[in-house]
């Protein structure tokens, strides 16, 4: 039987370990926390079937010089951070030019498209079935200029990759939420994604399952990873193991183990805050106020509103602007209580500059990058972490496999 250990316990991490079980391997799951507490517990909890075109750099003078002012709420920076940031932003600006991004959706499209399928062959053998809700979610929009590009938008997306929408007037709008409190311009209803009611508690359910179908859960420090002979080794809190592969899933954690075994991986680092509110008026699907940045998500734990980008790498302090323009911008459009906990949470998303997850070989036997999906990593960890496993099992047929790889991107 083939042995493997899986670094992260995050929606990627998890899912790696579980199509490794499928696929025969005995599997040891190691983090230093338990799974989904990290970054895969604070993100909108959307399934994003319709995201065929991840986020690209700004290209216009217009949009850059924006962004620098922090004149919108959708990107946050610190000009302290930026010696850190600015190698991978550069790399980021430029795979974003035309040519370089038109590849990079040819792949990413893909991908995402089937991440509701991938995602349901865990969700009910995982007893999670009353967490998801098949519902879709809603942009809108302020102002006119904003909703009209937005409709030709999906309509295109609706051409060109066959991703369902509806598209709301002002009334329809408004007779959808009754608890919006503004008139809107408008509105974009993505109907195929799945959301989600508690995101690090779906990856807890996938946890269970992997451990039920006998799988090891262990806790201990990533950072310990070690070539044992022809295999790896790690440390736990009840002792070692030992394995013949190991799999790097640690999300923006990931480059820092990498760079012990020479690998320089340039992250764009992405952080995101959120913060639940009570109250009984919200939206009854997540909607994005696309013109505030800001996303409005119903939880079990509360109205979850959610942020843009901060870039800043992991250990720096979080910041406030964000959040406090988030808040503001939801009670504008809902009758939200009071906040449910005392601090904001924040997360750091990892980022590629290409916008493709890292998922492949290394040039060490047996070692294996399975990290970088961006904003994406809650809907896409089980999709790529079916085509890891694929790899690892000698599969080299498969053509969506080969631009994720290290070696692609001349890192392995």
């Amino acid at each position: 039987m083939t042995t493997s250990i899986v670094l992260g316990a995050g929606m990627v991490g998890v899912s790696t370990a579980l199509a490794l079980q499928e696929s025969g391997h005995q599997v040891v799951l190691l983090d230093r926390k338990a799974p989904g507490r990290e970054t895969s517990y604070g993100n909108a909890g959307i399934i994003q079937t319709e995201a065929v075109e991840p986020y690209a750099f700004p290209r216009s003078v217009t949009e850059i010089a924006r962004v620098a002012l922090k004149r919108g709420n959708d990107v946050d920076w610190r000009l302290r951070d930026m010696p850190r940031l600015v190698g991978p932003l550069w790399r980021y600006f430029a795979q974003s030019a035309p040519a370089p991004y038109a590849r990079t959706i040819a792949a990413y499209s893909q991908l995402a498209l089937r991440a509701s399928d991938d995602h349901a062959r865990f969700i009910e053998p995982a007893g999670a079935g009353e967490l998801i809700v098949r519902q879709g979610w809603r942009a809108v929009y302020r102002t006119p200029a904003t909703f009209e590009a937005a409709a030709a938008t999906a309509e295109r997306l609706k051409r060109v990759y066959g991703v369902p929408s509806a598209v709301l007037g002002a009334s329809e709008l408004a007779a959808s939420e009754p608890a919006l409190q503004p008139r809107l311009a408008g509105a974009v209803h993505w109907t195929s994604p799945w959301t989600c009611r508690d995101p690090g508690e779906l990856v807890a359910r996938y946890a269970a399952l992997f451990v039920a179908r006998g799988g090891t859960l262990a806790r201990g420090d990533a950072m310990s990873l070690q070539q044992n002979g022809a295999g790896w080794r790690v440390l736990s809190e009840g002792g070692t193991f030992t394995a013949q592969n190991a799999v790097i899933a640690l999300g923006p954690w990931s480059p820092t183990l990498a760079k012990t075994f020479g690998y320089r991986i340039p992250m764009v680092f992405k952080r995101g805050y959120h913060r639940h509110f009570a109250g009984s008026n919200g939206p009854r699907i997540s909607m994005l106020d696309v013109d505030r940045s800001t996303l409005v998500a119903p939880m079990n734990a509360g109205w979850r509103v959610l942020t843009g980008a901060h870039m800043a790498p992991p250990g720096t302090a979080p910041a406030s602007r964000q959040i406090l323009h988030a808040a503001n911008a939801a009670r504008e459009l809902f009758g939200l209580g009071e906040a449910v906990e005392a601090t904001p949470w924040s997360g750091t998303r990892p980022c590629m500059p290409d916008m493709l997850p890292v998922v492949g070989p290394t040039r060490h036997k047996g070692l294996w990058f399975h990290f970088g999906h961006g904003h994406q990593g809650f809907t896409l960890g089980p999709t790529t972490a079916f085509i890891l496993a694929e790899q690892i099992e000698g599969g080299h047929g498969n053509p969506l496999a080969l631009p994720l790889t290290p070696s692609a991107r001349g890192w392995a």
